[in-house]
């Protein structure tokens, strides 16, 4: 990096830093129920919400009913989505006559949102209609980032608990997450990137004639979207002429901030953050990456102060930071070091195909590496142009389960079901009973522990497996050899791990892709979802054993490498085969020319 990109990184990490105490402590005090500032503005309206739904604030619920209320306003949702998705060309504000989505898409899309992933197999410019963004994708941004906050709550209450099964009220946490945290923190982000240039406007898109026609070969495709080929297995194209533009607009702005905030993804141009309009200068570039990783970062400080030991969030957040800024200094080695192949025809320097150029290669990997580490799923590069092994990278920080910072509540609840299994493998190593926060952990907390973290790498791998010998799926694929193989696995890890973000090269928009895609991310949001509960309960059930000398201190450096090891480790034993044969050995190939 020169010297302009290594102070950039240095002023984030730090502004990072400064803000995960104040705003981590924010939301304790919103989640314990305490007054904070917002709190003569915030609660006639929360108070009013829960005359018009009837709930009681005051009533806790168990983990099986807590589960229940998750599950059942989830699924409430998800048919609300479904049919505005079937019904967008009925509905107001959709200037551009935009048609309904087919079932197959809006089945995935619906599943995609309500489960926090974000996963978008059409371009949203030319799919979704306003009133499809706004109330129908925007919505969904809010609650279903509530939804992760508030199971990750009651995890850290059945830590926090002695001998008690409830765990809070689902109901209440949930608005409390939405009304306290995300709205604020996003209606104030809106408004700094409206500054910067980001657009927030219902007008028609606009077209404007280019000063020369562009004439280039479009491959064509058939019905299915699948592109068509020859007898010898060459794309059949199209020579096109190109003499104007369509410019698309729209309410951008406040979509971004909680695309971002909720480490949901997806965005409003099929471009991504990659879109001047969604995106435009370096400032929102940084405010963007900011806002990706503060919620997930603070959650850990919360965690802290709600079992009452501030040390024990910050060796979590240690665990974290390091990972991230690994996997950072990683990616811009890799990317730096630029393509052997060029390099011998005497094309020399960084590979910069596919990055974002107004941001340069370290703000690019950056962003890259915030929104796969986290389960965002927003790009502001095409993964697919990555090196081989850079593009190992982001892969490898979703297939890790997303913990790094992860996504908003499910990045601290996967954290700590890994926290418990080296809890629980450095107790049997030391002949000790483990245990974690003063709270034995036995063989009911391993295996839903392992629920936890396992259940999306198992789904990544049988469904990607599936699609390897599925020849709709095969057809799908722009590229053959290993990268194909890297593009099924990236999208599978991405839906599987709720994160949102493609590799390209791929057409998901396809039956097989859509119907088989909603299935990993159902199985990827709720099971682990619904084991964390489970586990918050038996928690919470447990009385408090205070330290003794054969007690495992889980505030400490040792344990904190100890922790990180344990990730790598499941990591490198679940996907290494997958990864080898993908990536890995497509950069040997590249070496080996």
């Amino acid at each position: 990096m020169n010297n302009y990109e290594t102070v950039q990184t240095v002023i984030f990490f730090l502004t990072l830093l400064v803000l995960i105490k104040p705003v981590g402590a924010y939301m304790a005090r919103v989640y314990q129920g305490e007054r904070t500032l917002l709190s003569p503005l915030l609660l006639p309206c929360e108070n009013l919400l829960y005359r018009i739904c009837g709930v009681e604030r005051d009533e806790e619920m168990g983990w099986r009913r807590y589960a229940w209320a998750m599950l059942l306003f989830n699924l409430v949702l998800f048919v609300g989505l479904f049919a505005l998705l079937l019904l967008q060309h009925l509905l107001p504000l959709n200037p551009q006559k935009l048609p309904p989505f087919s079932w197959q898409l809006a089945l995935n899309t619906a599943v995609s949102f309500v489960t926090n992933t974000n996963w978008q197999a059409y371009s949203g410019e030319s799919a979704a209609s306003y009133f499809t963004q706004m109330v129908g994708l925007a919505v969904h941004n809010f609650v279903s980032a509530a939804t992760g906050m508030a199971v990750a709550i009651a995890l850290i209450r059945g830590f926090a608990r002695r001998k008690s099964s409830l765990l809070g009220n689902f109901w209440v946490d949930m608005t409390r997450g939405a009304l306290y945290i995300l709205l604020p923190i996003s209606l104030v982000a809106a408004l700094v990137l409206v500054s910067q240039g980001v657009i927030q406007n219902f007008s028609e898109y606009k077209s404007a004639p280019l000063l020369q026609a562009t004439t280039y070969d479009k491959p064509k495709l058939d019905d299915k979207g699948n592109a068509i080929k020859d007898a010898k297995g060459n794309p059949v194209t199209e020579n096109v002429t190109v003499r104007e533009v369509t410019i698309p607009m729209g309410p951008v702005a406040s979509q971004e901030a909680i695309k971002e905030l909720g480490t949901n993804g997806g965005g409003f141009f099929n471009a991504n953050s990659a879109h001047p309009f969604e995106n435009p200068t370096p400032l929102s570039h940084y405010l963007e990456i900011l806002l990706i990783l503060l919620i997930p970062g603070a959650l850990t400080y919360t965690f802290g102060v709600m079992v009452g030991n501030t040390r024990q969030g910050w060796a979590l957040l240690g665990v974290m930071l390091f990972l991230l800024i690994v996997a950072f200094g990683v990616l811009q080695w890799v990317e730096a070091g630029g393509n052997p192949l060029l390099a011998k025809l005497g094309v020399s320097g960084a590979n910069m195909e596919g990055k974002e150029l107004r941001f340069g290669l370290a703000g690019t990997n950056l962003f890259t590496v915030a929104s796969t580490g986290t389960s965002c799923g927003a790009v502001a590069a095409m993964h697919d142009s990555l090196t081989p092994l850079g593009g190992m990278i982001p892969l490898s920080l979703i297939l890790l389960g997303e913990i790094v910072f992860g996504g908003v509540g499910s990045g601290l609840y996967t954290m700590l079901a890994f926290a418990i299994i080296a809890v629980f493998v450095s107790g049997l190593m030391i002949g000790r009973t483990p245990e974690y926060l003063g709270k034995k952990i036995e063989v009911r907390e391993m295996w839903l522990s392992m629920i936890t973290i396992l259940t999306a790498g198992v789904a990544v791998l049988m469904a990607s497996g599936i699609a390897m010998i599925t020849p709709a799926a095969v057809a799908s694929m722009a590229n053959p050899g290993p990268h194909g193989l890297s593009e099924i696995l990236y999208a599978y890890a991405s839906m599987a791990n709720n994160n949102g973000s493609a590799f390209a090269g791929l057409n998901a928009n396809i039956n097989f892709h859509n119907i088989l895609g909603a299935l990993a991310m159902l199985l990827g949001r709720y099971l682990p979802a619904v084991a964390v509960l489970a586990m918050a309960g038996s928690l919470g059930g447990k009385k408090y054993v205070p330290p003794s000398l054969g007690t495992l201190p889980t505030d400490k450096i040792p344990f904190a490498l100890w922790l990180t090891l344990v990730i790598l480790i499941v990591g490198a034993l679940t996907f290494f085969p997958a990864l080898s044969l993908g990536p890995i050995i497509e950069q040997l190939t590249m070496w080996g020319n």
